[in-house]
């Protein structure tokens, strides 16, 4: 394992954060170790301090990556016992394309799923009518709303309330609340054996049972912010952002032990969403405070190069026929389209009147992309051919991770859709 320099929170947790509990502010580089109690203290009491704006305007600026270097095609290792087996091992996503529902959800109605972390609901849309249909009561600071590994169950992840609400996706109800604390973000391992909890101000991988989430290991980390992850081709490994210390995580899956660590090269880096390449070689991590995304070998963990996108680059979406990447630069009201075979930006689209686009997801038929506005109380639906807004949907405060369901897919990895 690399050796690691240990360093305290930049800042207590903002709604800008790949979870950003708290109104707009981005966390400075280490902070002394005497401001912990107040930056903790804040998340606790709703405070709020610098607005991200101005920690934008003092974040420095960095060159174009030089991308890593192409390699030839490896054969996929043997998968995670009890993984199903990888459909093409050229394109991870094969199970994505328009369409292909598993039979598991062709029953259930098309809906957007918006978390407001300040209303402490759910806003629920038609796609057809882009309409909300339906609000529903959840716990306090809902972060995101999470589809199960089996596709049966979406999870919204009441992050400061400590619990998970169920909501059935055929019939909309929510049910009984579970007890589950700090439930920032929540992923699944590619086997469905465990549901990962990435328990951010607790500084913890919680390992749980995937349905009745109780506690099978807890793994504590070094690192501050424990935010968003993806798995590897072959699932053995998983890859976490810690947004509060500008850290990435290398994880075993079998034996649920941080295996690898390392500090991202951008003084007051802040990492949100993680996506891995069709082909699986390559990572790809946002960057809300260095303007871009970092692009990195995962099997070797190198040390990653920065792709420069746009101001607060946030959430990473993969097209439906795995040939393009979506990437929400949240502070600038922009969407940039990055080329997989090319690894190059190909277009950025602005939306009309302005914005803050967030998390979110790709309707199933690909056609549209789907965002919060995690400042406006707004949600976005963008023609994914041309760039053109939609639809611009008045919703609760502070949405957050939203879920596209259903999706194609055979089963999810977690967070707001990862599905394989």
């Amino acid at each position: 394992m690399r050796a690691v320099h240990h360093h305290g929170p930049a800042a207590a947790d903002p709604p800008g954060g790949g979870g950003s509990r708290l109104p707009r502010r981005g966390p400075a580089a280490a902070r002394p170790a005497a401001l912990l109690a107040a930056a903790l203290l804040a998340v606790a009491s709703g405070c709020a301090s610098s607005s991200s704006e101005d920690r934008d305007r003092a974040s420095r600026s960095h060159g174009a990556p030089s991308q890593p270097p192409s390699r030839s095609p490896r054969p996929v290792p043997a998968g995670l016992p009890g993984m199903p087996p990888v459909l093409d091992p050229k394109d991870i996503y094969a199970a994505d394309r328009p369409g292909q529902l598993s039979p598991v959800v062709k029953d259930f109605p098309s809906r957007i799923y918006v978390p407001n972390t300040t209303s402490n609901t759910v806003s629920v849309i038609d796609p057809k009518t882009y309409e909300v249909i339906d609000t529903i009561k959840v716990g306090i600071q809902p972060q995101h709303v999470v589809p199960s590994w089996d596709l049966k169950t979406l999870w919204v992840n009441n992050n400061r309330g400590h619990t998970l609400t169920p909501i059935n996706p055929k019939t909309g109800k929510a049910g009984r609340p579970v007890d589950v604390h700090d439930p920032y973000n929540l992923y699944f391992t590619p086997n469905g054996k465990y549901a990962v909890v990435m328990a951010s101000l607790d500084r913890e991988l919680v390992f749980r049972d995937p349905h009745t989430m109780a506690v099978k290991k807890t793994v504590p980390v070094s690192c501050y912010g424990v935010n968003h992850a993806d798995f590897s081709p072959d699932g053995r490994y998983f890859i976490v952002s810690c947004e509060f210390s500008a850290e990435l995580l290398k994880v075993d899956t079998e034996k649920m032990e941080v295996v690898d660590q390392q500090r991202l090269p951008f003084r007051g880096a802040m990492p949100q969403d993680v996506k891995i390449s069709p082909d699986g070689k390559t990572w790809y991590v946002a960057d809300m405070m260095a303007h871009g995304v970092w692009v990195l070998d995962g099997d070797t963990f190198s040390t990653p190069k920065l792709m420069p996108t746009g101001r607060g680059t946030h959430g990473l979406y993969v097209s439906r026929d795995s040939k393009s990447m979506f990437i929400s630069n949240r502070g600038e009201g922009t969407i940039s389209v990055f080329d997989f075979r090319s690894r190059k930006l190909k277009k950025k689209w602005k939306l009309p009147d302005g914005g803050s686009p967030d998390m979110g997801g790709v309707s199933t038929d690909g056609k549209v992309l789907w965002l919060s506005g995690r400042y406006d109380s707004e949600v976005y639906a963008i023609d994914t051919r041309t760039g053109k807004q939609l639809a611009r949907i008045p919703v609760g405060g502070g949405p957050h991770g939203l879920a596209v369901y259903p999706q194609p897919g055979r089963y999810s990895l977690g967070h707001t859709g990862i599905f394989r």
